[in-house]
């Protein structure tokens, strides 16, 4: 997980680039909810440039939108609701906003996480 300052064309763009560092051999997917960054231009021209010209099997990057308002679809949706339980059962020791995300930022980087949703939209076999 890297945070960022907005979400926004820049920040997704930096944010799969970062993520290509963290797993140069790997073919990437992006599971995404549609926001309007996930669509617009800078992401558009950074996939037709890093994809360009192979076939859709050997894309390095793959992003795939879920259904509109199909919160069931998306394996996030369950990483969001762990990290807020996590919070829940911390909520006496977390007394200002800081505490909060930091122990919401702790959490999250340290979960290793997998969902059955996933193989829906990628061979189990490919992920990393």
């Amino acid at each position: 997980m890297q945070e960022a300052t907005a979400g926004d064309g820049a920040n997704t763009v930096a944010d799969i680039k970062w993520c290509q560092s963290r797993y140069p051999d790997k073919k990437l997917l992006f599971l995404w909810d549609g926001a309007s960054y996930h669509r617009g231009e800078e992401i558009q021209k950074f996939l037709e440039h890093t994809n360009a010209g192979l076939p859709e099997k050997d894309w390095p990057v793959t992003c795939m939108l879920f259904a509109p308002n199909a919160p069931e679809q998306n394996p996030t949706e369950e990483v969001w609701l762990k990290g807020k339980t996590h919070l829940r059962k911390h909520f006496a020791v977390n007394k200002t906003f800081a505490q909060v995300n930091r122990c919401f930022s702790t959490f999250l980087n340290a979960l290793s996480f997998t969902s059955a949703k996933l193989g829906w939209y990628w061979p189990t076999e490919q992920m990393i």
